[in-house]
């Protein structure tokens, strides 16, 4: 079974939904690949609800994993909303997802591993022309660049429909699910959280790669790295 130190080229990190937990997520699996000692980039293609001297995810991905970390930013906007609705709020135009999966394959050309942390689901429109992270990941296999998706879930109720939908949206584009992450797993889990362990690769077809506590995001760096393998269950 595939785990996330065997990462290569681009791993696109999609959510179930916003607030899931896709940057400590990308964290993690950065620090899980620069830890076996690939080298590894992370990439946020659309950057939304910041203003020009604010950190945003990237800067919270430094934070956690470290400031030496290679991160790019490739658009920033300022309202807190979907990609394509901040840039119509702010009367801009954002880049096409064509002009981003260049980007993305020019960095994957100096680094191992790169991770590319989406906005919101799957879907979520990253340019006025419909483009979306699944088309970004497209537009890289149809150049020779290996790509594969990591899904970040939410551990209670509505997850499973978001997950299986996602799963059939990458089947569609011949993109592979590599991996399930829960993003912030309760300290106290109920019933559908349980549940939710056993039924989320089941409706994916993807393993459970594991659970990030919720709060992980808040911790010092170097108790987060210390926590990561055990959150993977890495050995």
């Amino acid at each position: 079974m595939a785990d996330p130190r065997s990462l290569t080229s681009v791993v696109l990190v999609t959510g179930t939904g916003t607030g899931v937990g896709k940057t400590v997520v990308t964290a993690a699996l950065a620090a899980v690949v620069r830890d076996r000692g690939s080298s590894v980039a992370v990439v946020k293609p659309a950057q939304t609800g910041v203003g020009p001297h604010d950190p945003g995810d990237m800067g919270e991905v430094r934070r956690l994993v470290g400031d030496d970390l290679t991160t790019h930013e490739l658009t920033r906007l300022r309202d807190p909303l979907a990609p394509e609705a901040a840039a119509r709020s702010e009367g801009v135009t954002l880049p096409p997802v064509a002009a981003h999966a260049r980007r993305v394959g020019e960095i994957a050309a100096s680094s191992e591993v790169v991770l590319v942390e989406g906005s919101g689901g799957l879907l979520v429109r990253l340019d006025q022309r419909g483009g979306t992270l699944a088309d970004l990941g497209a537009g890289l296999r149809y150049k020779g660049i290996g790509c594969g998706v990591v899904l970040v879930a939410d551990a209670g109720l509505g997850t499973l429909n978001v997950a299986a939908l996602t799963a059939e949206a990458l089947t569609a584009r011949s993109l592979p699910l590599l991996g399930v992450v829960v993003g912030s797993w309760p300290s106290e889990p109920g019933l559908a959280e349980q549940n939710n362990l056993v039924d989320l690769p089941r409706v994916t077809g993807a393993p459970l790669w594991g659970r990030i506590p919720e709060g992980a995001g808040g911790m010092p760096r170097a108790d987060f790295l210390a926590a990561v393998p055990g959150w993977f269950a890495l050995g």
